[in-house]
């Protein structure tokens, strides 16, 4: 019987599992598929959420630790691993005009490099740019991250650390004794635990299920294109009315992304592509010389504002939930699973854990 039993293998769950085990605890990590292939492997990789001021200040706590942090954990799991998360500080160029007062208002709160920039600096900061605005929001300190990348890094350095990972393990039920919880149910085979986290996504609903207390968590899928350009075609992240791009290393280009309440269909469509193209090519038309390389979908976690559930479940001892993150699970993992890990192993916590709880109010 392992100390702590994780229940998803995406980054919050790795991510978790690091955590405690870096703080001693043994632990071992279930995934009903592959580890690493949900909603972290479908994701963008910006390390910021997207108009950051229009969040919760919940979020903005968790976000700004992570994004203070990232950098470290990307060298420290390439020391580990060989494998490099490709953490790149390519700063964030908003061209929503609307939203600069905000901005900078949230800039001033949270103490967060921000600037506008004029027509002519919009340029120079992204030359293929068709037809910079007047004015628009610089964020130079915003990196991204490889997330496919960070995954499999990730994997390995918990294997390494002695985190024992078992792959193909479909949770059927928890199980709960006497208001304790004593492990899982999995093809009528019992996996015990004194502890048991939840990290399941879109899918933590449903775990819940039967739990008396459960989340407001649902699947919200997004789908995003990638072309296969050259290195330097882009040279920023940039965003205009919620979709991006974003330029790896290795000169392809994520574009995205949509956002569509279709319940747990992962299902990519013509139409969505075809939406994506059309916009991806108005702002950038150099990008009509590159060819669509591919196109998938992930379900986003989404939760009542947005605010992550992170800790223990009222009711049940020994049971935790980390997940809800919705589209800021990437930038708020670091701080979540440090949270998590404290509030597991009855550290002082990293934040107030408050607003996090199961049962804290959520708008």
């Amino acid at each position: 019987m392992s100390d702590i039993l994780i229940i998803g293998g995406g980054i919050i769950g790795m991510l978790t599992a690091r955590e405690l085990r870096m703080g001693g605890a043994d632990v071992t990590l279930l995934d009903r598929r592959e580890t690493g292939r949900e909603a972290t492997w479908a994701g963008g990789g910006i390390i910021s959420p997207l108009y950051p001021w229009g969040y919760a200040d919940p979020i903005t706590r968790l976000a700004g630790w992570g994004q203070l942090h990232y950098q470290g954990l990307a060298l420290a799991l390439e020391e580990n691993t060989s494998i490099a998360p490709e953490w790149t500080p390519n700063g964030l160029l908003i061209l929503d005009n609307d939203e600069q007062q905000a901005a900078l208002a949230w800039a001033r709160q949270w103490g967060q490099p921000l600037e506008i920039l004029d027509g002519r600096q919009i340029a120079e900061l992204e030359p293929a740019l068709a037809d910079p605005p007047d004015q628009a929001i610089w964020m130079p300190a915003v990196a991204q991250i490889r997330n496919p990348r960070l995954a499999r890094a990730l994997r390995q350095d918990i294997e390494k650390r002695g985190v024992r990972v078992r792959e193909g393990v479909n949770v059927d039920s928890l199980v709960v004794q006497e208001g304790q919880v004593q492990g899982v149910r999995s093809a009528e085979t019992f996996i015990g635990a004194e502890k048991v986290i939840v990290c399941t996504g879109a899918w933590t609903s449903r775990v819940l299920e039967g739990c008396s207390l459960t989340t407001e968590v649902r699947p919200v899928q997004g789908q995003m294109i990638l072309f296969k350009a050259k290195p330097e075609l882009l040279k920023r992240i940039s965003l205009f009315q919620d979709h991006y791009s974003i330029p790896r290393r290795d000169g392809r280009i994520l574009f995205g992304s949509t956002l569509e309440e279709v319940g747990f269909d992962k299902r990519t469509s013509t139409e969505a592509q075809r939406q994506l193209t059309q916009v991806a090519l108005e702002r950038f038309p150099a990008l009509a010389a590159y060819p669509i390389e591919h196109q998938w979908a992930g379900l986003r976690p989404a939760s009542p504002s947005g605010i992550p559930y992170i800790g223990p479940h009222p009711e049940i001892a020994g049971l935790f939930v980390n997940a809800g993150h919705f589209r800021n699970g990437l930038v708020m993992a670091p701080a979540s699973c440090r949270l998590a890990a404290d509030l597991i192993l009855g550290r002082p916590p990293l934040v107030d854990p408050s607003p996090y709880a199961l049962n804290a109010p959520r708008g």
